[in-house]
């Protein structure tokens, strides 16, 4: 199986439709979204129809399960909230009704997918960092061969044996049997690596190949659909230009 694997939207309809024209031409069997379509940006709507209409999987995370109201996020900074809010005001009840439906996990074979860390799905925990990454050596044994996340923004890659664990530092690694491999994809709508392109990426099942891709898009557009929408921080425009 060749997988289009994507997370972290956040409503930036101009980096999604960017995405969806490069996986247009990757000839990939399934596209699987790892969660927050929304949160943050101007269109969450339009990004969920979109995701909606093309991924096998769609993985619940955690702005889509705060806007879905299954979870608390009184506790968020205010600008996050706020948009939040925003977004529970406006999501039309097909697309509110999706993101309630949506699973913490899915699995497909000996390939997982989940938003934060696969330790305890329902919190939501980081993983971008070796020492995060051995938090998963006591579940070792029900990882899948390989397990993509989301969540952190960021592109990172952790094989994980039962002693120890190892950061993958390339762009594209084949996936060797005696690890377990943990993947952060990084993000479409909201890179916080400084490197503003979209991101977005490539597993090959059946080779165990994996590779991170990048993709350039009108940052311009996506900040100025922000700005112009009145109701979200200028931050989240600003950001975009910054890769941060």
């Amino acid at each position: 199986m060749r997988y289009g694997i994507f997370s972290d939207t956040h409503a930036n309809l101009t980096a999604l439709e960017a995405v969806m024209r490069s996986f247009e031409g990757e000839k990939v069997d399934a596209l699987i979204c790892l969660g927050d379509t929304v949160g943050y940006g101007s269109q969450p709507n339009e990004c969920c129809d979109i995701v909606r209409k093309n991924a096998k999987f769609t993985i619940l995370g955690n702005h889509d399960a705060a806007v879905a109201g299954r979870m608390d996020y009184s506790y968020y900074y205010d600008a996050a909230r706020e948009a939040l809010d925003y977004h529970r005001r406006i999501l039309s009840d097909e697309n509110m009704e999706w993101l309630r439906s949506l699973a913490f996990i899915e699995k497909d074979e000996d390939t997982h997918f989940c938003h934060g860390s696969p330790v305890d799905l329902e919190e939501f925990e980081y993983i971008f960092s070796v020492e995060q990454a051995a938090t998963c050596i006591p579940i070792w044994d029900r990882l899948g061969q390989a397990t993509f996340i989301g969540h952190s923004h960021l592109c990172k890659a952790f094989a994980i044996s039962r002693e120890r664990v190892f950061e993958v530092v390339t762009r594209e690694f084949e996936v060797r049997s005696e690890y377990r491999y943990v993947i952060s994809v990084g993000s479409v709508g909201q890179p916080r690596d400084h490197d503003p392109r979209a991101s977005y990426t490539i597993y090959d099942s059946s080779r165990r190949h994996f590779e991170f891709k990048r993709v350039e898009y009108d940052v311009a557009e996506a900040a100025k659909r922000i700005y112009d929408i009145g109701q979200l921080s200028d931050s989240f425009g600003a950001r975009l230009f910054a890769g941060v």
